[in-house]
């Protein structure tokens, strides 16, 4: 009986182990930049006020969805760009990217009672970027 016990507490021990990084989140978490193009790192970190999925756009084109302790890592060509918030989510952010750049932006998203959640951007320092994604999990492409 006792033996049942400790195997069934190890199963659910086991159970609860986080799963290894992806080979695409070890490579993200390098940080390299793209040559003649801008890298935006999206973090939406843990805890963060709903637990819901948060729909992102790129420029009117729809990238996946954040939820806590995860970030995106998006690639796009120098100039200006608009993160935003999907559906009833009218979060928004706009950013001018060089070109050979790494560049770091916080989500948080909150909601009102029953309604849509809102997503916050903002941009953060490098080294707080940075120490944000190597706690999350990537998403997305």
């Amino acid at each position: 009986m006792l033996r049942a016990f400790f195997l069934s507490l190890a199963l659910v021990l086991a159970a609860c182990a986080p799963l290894p990084p992806s080979p695409a989140d070890l490579e993200a978490k390098q940080f390299h930049p793209v040559p003649g193009k801008a890298v935006i790192y999206l973090v939406r970190e843990r805890p963060d006020f709903v637990y819901d999925a948060a729909g992102i756009m790129l420029d009117d084109r729809m990238v996946g969805s954040t939820y806590p302790g995860t970030y995106m890592r998006l690639v796009v060509e120098p100039g200006p760009h608009e993160i935003r918030g999907f559906a009833g989510d009218n979060g928004r952010f706009r950013l001018d990217v060089p070109p050979d750049g790494v560049y770091f932006v916080q989500q948080s998203v909150t909601r009102m009672f029953a309604g849509p959640t809102q997503s916050m951007f903002r941009p953060v320092p490098d080294h707080y970027g940075r120490a944000m994604v190597m706690r999350a999990e990537l998403v997305g492409r």
